[in-house]
C-alpha cells in the first residue's frame, strides 16, 4: 500500500520559494518511521534509487530565467511518487547544475560587431564565428574549437542561455519542496542522499552530470566521464530518472548511461526506469526556419525513443512500484 503524504508537504507550495523547515521536517520523519514501520535503507533486499536530474530552483521556479515550462506539475507527480513508496526508495541521488558568469553558454562569454552580447536562446554556430558575426570575449581559439567539436557530435550546436544556476545564488539550490523530500527520505531512512555538481568547466557544456559534452577542446582537458557516479547508480537494482530537461540535461544524462551500458553489461539497461512525466522539455526557440537541433522537444521525444528500444523502461509515476 502507498504510504501517505507527510503533514509538512503542500502540494500548492511546489515550485515556491521558501526556506527549507529542517527541524519540522526531520521531527517528522522519525515520527513517521515508527508509525508506519519503515525500515532503515540497508536492509532493503531490492535496491532502488530515486535519480533527480536538476531539479533546481533555476529550471523549476517559474521566475527562474530558465524556467522550463511543465516542471512544476513534473515535481508535484515526483514528490507524490517519493513520498507514497518512500519504505522502498533506498537512496536519492541529485544533480546540481552549477555555473558563473563567464561560461561559454552564458551571455557575456561573446560579443557581435558592435560589442554587444547575444540574446538568450541564440545558437553560436561555428559558421556565425569564422564569419565575424560573433566573437568570444575570452580564449577565442579554443572557442571556435568547441563549436567546431560540439557540431561535429551531431547532438546540439551552442546555445547561449540565460545565467542560471549561479554558484551561491538561489537558483543554483533545489526546490525547496525537493530538499524537504531529500531531509525527510534521509531521516526516515537513515541514509544520507547523494549530491553531484557539474557544470563549473567554461570551456564545454555539461548537460550530462556523467560527463560534459566536450571532453578536450584545443589538447586542453575540459572534463571526463564520471566512473563513480555510474558505478555507484549501477549498484542498484533500479534507477528512477527524473528532472529537468527532458530534451537537455536529462537526455544527456541518459544518453551516456546507455552508451556506458551497452560498453560494459547489456543485461543491466533494464535497470534504468524513466519517469515519463516527471520531465519537461525546453520550448523550441522562435526561429524560422527552425533547425532541427533547436527543436527541443522533438529532439526529447525521438531519445525517448531510442532509450525505449536499447531497453530501458518508459514509466509513469502512477505505474506500480513491482512492474
Amino acid at each position: 500500500m502507498p504510504l501517505p503524504l507527510p503533514e509538512f508537504h503542500d502540494d500548492k507550495r511546489v515550485g515556491s520559494l521558501f526556506l527549507e523547515r529542517a527541524a519540522q521536517v526531520t521531527e517528522e520523519a522519525r515520527r513517521f518511521a515508527v508509525t508506519h514501520k519503515v525500515k532503515p535503507a540497508r536492509e532493503d533486499r531490492v535496491r532502488i534509487a530515486a535519480f533527480g536530474i536538476d531539479v533546481q530552483v533555476a529550471f523549476c521556479q517559474p521566475e527562474a530565467s530558465l524556467f522550463v515550462p511543465g516542471a512544476v506539475e513534473d515535481t508535484q507527480r515526483t514528490l507524490r511518487w517519493l513520498y507514497a513508496h518512500l519504505d522502498r526508495i533506498t537512496g536519492l541521488v541529485f544533480s546540481l547544475d552549477t555555473h558563473r558568469v563567464f561560461q561559454i553558454f552564458h551571455p557575456a562569454w561573446w560579443q557581435d560587431a558592435e560589442g554587444r552580447p547575444p540574446a538568450p536562446m541564440t545558437p553560436i554556430l561555428a559558421a556565425d564565428i569564422r564569419a565575424g558575426k560573433w566573437r568570444a570575449t575570452r580564449h577565442p581559439e579554443e572557442s571556435l574549437a568547441y563549436c567546431e567539436r560540439l557540431e561535429a557530435t551531431g547532438k546540439y550546436v551552442l546555445t547561449v542561455w540565460p545565467y542560471h544556476a549561479l554558484l551561491g545564488g538561489l537558483s543554483h539550490a533545489l526546490l525547496p519542496s525537493v530538499m524537504e523530500a531529500s531531509l525527510f527520505h534521509s531521516v526516515a531512512r537513515d541514509t544520507q542522499t547523494r549530491f553531484e555538481q557539474k557544470g563549473e568547466e567554461p570551456l564545454t557544456e555539461n548537460y550530462s552530470v556523467l560527463a560534459p559534452e566536450v571532453t578536450e577542446v584545443s589538447g586542453r582537458k575540459v572534463g571526463e566521464f564520471n566512473q563513480d557516479l555510474f558505478d555507484h547508480l549501477l549498484t542498484f537494482d533500479r534507477v528512477y530518472v527524473f528532472g529537468q530537461a527532458k530534451s537537455h540535461c536529462v537526455l544527456s544524462t541518459l544518453l551516456d548511461l546507455k552508451q556506458h551500458i551497452e560498453a560494459t553489461d547489456r543485461s543491466k539497461m533494464g535497470r534504468i526506469h524513466i519517469l515519463e512525466d516527471a520531465m519537461s522539455p525546453v520550448p523550441a526557440p522562435p526561429l524560422d526556419p527552425l533547425p532541427p537541433g533547436l527543436d527541443f522537444p522533438r529532439v526529447a521525444n525521438e531519445a525517448m525513443r531510442t532509450f525505449r528500444e536499447a531497453g530501458m523502461k518508459v514509466v509513469r509515476t502512477t505505474d506500480p512500484l513491482d512492474m
